[in-house]
């Protein structure tokens, strides 16, 4: 398998579609994202500055947007770390398994927007940085 490091995380811009009375932005799995959606899930009131996430996964791919308010994604492939903002509701960004991946500096009424290619399992998350370093190459 071919090791997946934070330079194989993308940001995406989706399609708008402008209207007088409130945009709208379409999402298509396996065509504006690189997955199907097998989950759908949102984080709101965060308290302004909070973080969420701190985790991996093994085979689920995300895509997360910032459908309201701002927050950072800090990415971490175990060798390399990067930081993307998020603060539009038309740029999402993929993150692919084997990647670390925590949100931080949450605005006051952010909502954070996550299409999921895997159902729940909590048997795919790696929520120990130091096991995550172990089994980097999964």
């Amino acid at each position: 398998m071919k090791r997946t490091t934070i330079y194989d995380c993308s940001v995406v811009e989706l399609p708008r579609i402008y209207d007088p009375g409130g945009n709208i932005t379409p999402i298509h799995g396996q065509h504006n994202i690189p997955f199907n959606i097998s989950r759908v899930f949102y984080l709101y009131d965060i308290p302004g500055g909070e973080s969420r996430g701190a985790h991996a996964h093994k085979s689920c791919h995300q895509f997360i947007i910032a459908a309201s308010g701002s927050f950072e994604v800090f990415l971490d492939d175990g060798e390399n770390k990067r930081t993307v903002l998020l603060n539009r509701p038309y740029y999402g960004l993929h993150v692919p398994p084997g990647i670390w991946a925590a949100q931080q500096s949450f605005s006051s009424g952010s909502i954070c927007l996550v299409l999921a290619s895997e159902n729940y399992d909590e048997a795919d998350y790696i929520r120990d940085y130091e096991e995550f370093l172990k089994i980097r190459d999964f």
